[in-house]
């Protein structure tokens, strides 16, 4: 026979602030987000990855998110665009990646350091006098098993993107040394794979492909103090149950046999195949993707196997030993959960076109010189069309939440 055990309460949606004897996380709830950089940002890679964590984990945050990527872009370029493109938009938090073209793929150029760090002050300053939030992130490490002339490259970019820290800590504004992360993971890379035949997070060395994105994404995340824990779900024979932002409801167990069914506040991260690459160079995602499931007292030994399901679906099998250890189901790339997380996923990418688009069709265009008597006419055009695409773009960003929004889900651990 089940036997039913002790139930849950709901734990509150996780807060966008985590405990009060921790850093607080930079972004917060109803932000309107600028990624503002260069042709690593024009990717809508790394940044489609954090508006993904923000949303699969916030699904009530009610953000919004802008893209203002320049391929070939420096901080000059920044600074000189940084209210039109930038601050036109009213953002309340704004990261700024620039540093990867403007220390010019060679020998450290004093004169040009010193550019860098008074563009990146100036614009640091008038996002601080708008009230906008600043997270300043270092670009990522060259990868020097792609170009031999990256041996060099790598450790110019140390010497030219070390003042940004000082930058950040005199106006008081976040910082997020990607640099030394990434760099940090190349080389470990380097060992495991000298010839970048598996783990390859940038496809030319320093432009990302899907995995690069994901090591970007986490190394930003995870220094602007992104909460790990999704939720999680600690079952023990004869015990009450523990949850952290879920809910348990109709929990029947023996020795053999779980059921139950699981509330989230939050989905976890749908972690793509050409991701995996990245997984043990990003500590397997346990401090960024955490969606634990612990059951201990499992009968069989600690080498009996069980199948975990999910609404029907298998999305793992483990032992009676991993189980009570407790097992991350975060990364499972099956199921109703991914299944979920991953409809998210593609609405934001859909939804993304139509902000690129926004973005290089109409806040980017300026009228010939030819047509400088129109000039107040297309000002007016130019200002509806811009409201009028946001208006679009504001409807599907409203339907990527109503996928994010948690559903109950029928769990059940059954021995094999």
């Amino acid at each position: 026979m089940l036997r039913a055990l002790a139930l849950s309460a709901l734990v509150a949606v996780p807060a966008l602030s985590p405990a009060d004897d921790k850093p607080a996380f930079f972004f917060k709830p109803n932000d309107r987000v600028v990624f503002l950089g260069d042709s690593i940002t024009e990717q809508y890679q790394y940044s489609t990855y954090l508006e993904l964590y923000l949303t699969t984990r916030f699904p009530t945050g009610n953000m919004t998110f802008v893209n203002a990527g320049i391929g070939g872009d420096t901080a000059h370029g920044g600074a000189n665009r940084f209210q039109s493109h930038v601050l036109d938009e009213k953002p309340t938090a704004i990261t700024i990646n620039f540093g990867m073209n403007d220390a010019g793929y060679g020998q450290f150029n004093p004169a040009a350091n010193k550019v860098y760090v008074e563009k990146t002050t100036a614009m640091v300053e008038a996002a601080k006098k708008a009230g906008a939030r600043v997270a300043l992130c270092s670009p990522n490490a060259v990868d020097r098993r792609v170009q031999a002339n990256f041996k060099l490259y790598v450790e110019t970019q140390k010497q030219f993107y070390a003042p940004l820290k000082d930058i950040a800590a005199t106006h008081e504004v976040s910082h997020a040394d990607q640099y030394a992360v990434t760099r940090a993971a190349v080389e470990a890379m380097e060992k495991d794979d000298p010839t970048a035949k598996v783990a390859k997070p940038y496809y030319d060395g320093f432009h990302t492909s899907p995995s690069g994105g994901l090591l970007m994404a986490h190394a930003i995340l995870t220094q602007l103090n992104a909460p790990a824990v999704v939720s999680d779900v600690v079952i023990e024979m004869g015990k009450e149950t523990k949850a952290t932002n879920a809910k348990v409801e109709k929990l029947e167990a023996n020795e053999k046999t779980v059921g139950f069914t699981r509330t989230d506040a939050a989905l976890p991260l749908p972690v793509q195949n050409d991701w995996r690459s990245m997984l043990p160079y990003t500590n397997q995602l346990k401090d960024l993707n955490y969606y634990g499931l612990t059951v201990k007292g499992l009968a069989g030994g600690s080498d009996a196997k069980y199948d975990v399901t999910i609404d029907g679906k298998v999305v793992g099998t483990f032992t009676a030993a991993e189980l009570a250890a407790g097992v991350n189901l975060g990364n499972a790339g099956t199921g109703p959960l991914f299944d979920q997380a991953n409809a998210v996923f593609q609405a934001i990418n859909r939804k993304n076109d139509m902000v690129r688009d926004r973005f290089f069709g109409v806040v980017r265009y300026n009228p010939p010189g030819w047509l400088s008597d129109l000039s107040e006419g297309i000002a007016s055009r130019k200002s509806k069309e811009l409201t009028k695409r946001m208006e679009k773009i504001d409807a599907a960003q409203a339907e990527v939440y109503k996928l994010a929004k948690p559903v109950a889900r029928a769990f059940a651990i059954t021995a094999k």
